[in-house]
């Protein structure tokens, strides 16, 4: 899978998953997600993407500070509905860092380990998205304001000759460069941007 230079350039998110320990599946229960991770999750990369990713690293940053996140202990609220918007796609991406499932998730062993309703939609907050540590009760409520970060200047112009019947893949390569290129500064220029990712409390 080749991809965009880029993607190894944003930080990785490392957790501990204590399931991830007991069966085997890690050494300490050690887990790196790199962006490309949520790339294939998603099987794009865009602004809500990367913006999904840059939320769930800030959020895991402020409740963790320096210790190591624990997956598996973290609730994910969204304040949007399930189906409303782009909720799916964020919750994918806070999903798979955190382990946060809805009522479709791992049920657990023997009383541990379970990750079925931690993911959960249309929650009252002030906030886009709300992340709380079940160990301690900590939370933090974040907002995405993607229009922090313009578009590429004549975007719109390439994305309509790119889906024109027949489009020469000229066409089509300039605009996934200009897209990706709108990616790129939302990751490795605007990460740490407080009018992006911004802290609701």
């Amino acid at each position: 899978m080749k991809t965009p230079a880029f993607f190894d350039a944003v930080p990785a998110i490392v957790v501990a998953d204590p399931l991830a320990e007991m069966l085997g599946a890690a050494e300490g229960g050690l887990i790196e997600y790199q962006y490309v991770d949520a790339v294939k999750l998603a099987g794009h990369s865009c602004p809500t993407v990367a913006g999904a990713w840059l939320m769930t690293r800030a959020a895991l940053a402020r409740l963790y500070a320096s210790e190591t996140p624990r997956r598996g202990e973290i609730r994910v609220e969204l304040r949007q509905g399930v189906d409303g918007g782009v909720a799916g796609v964020i919750a994918g991406v806070a999903g798979l860092v955190t382990g946060a499932a809805n009522e479709g998730g791992f049920k657990g062993l023997a009383g541990r380990f379970a990750r079925q309703g931690l993911l959960r939609f249309g929650v009252a907050m002030s906030g886009d998205i709300r992340f709380t540590r079940l160990d301690n009760g900590r939370w933090v409520e974040l907002s995405h304001r993607p229009q922090a970060v313009p578009r590429p200047a004549g975007l719109s112009g390439l994305l309509r000759d790119a889906l024109a019947p027949q489009a020469p893949a000229a066409a089509r390569r300039a605009f996934a460069d200009a897209w990706q290129s709108w990616v790129q500064a939302i990751l490795t220029e605007h990460a740490d941007d407080p009018a992006l990712i911004g802290l609701v409390s």
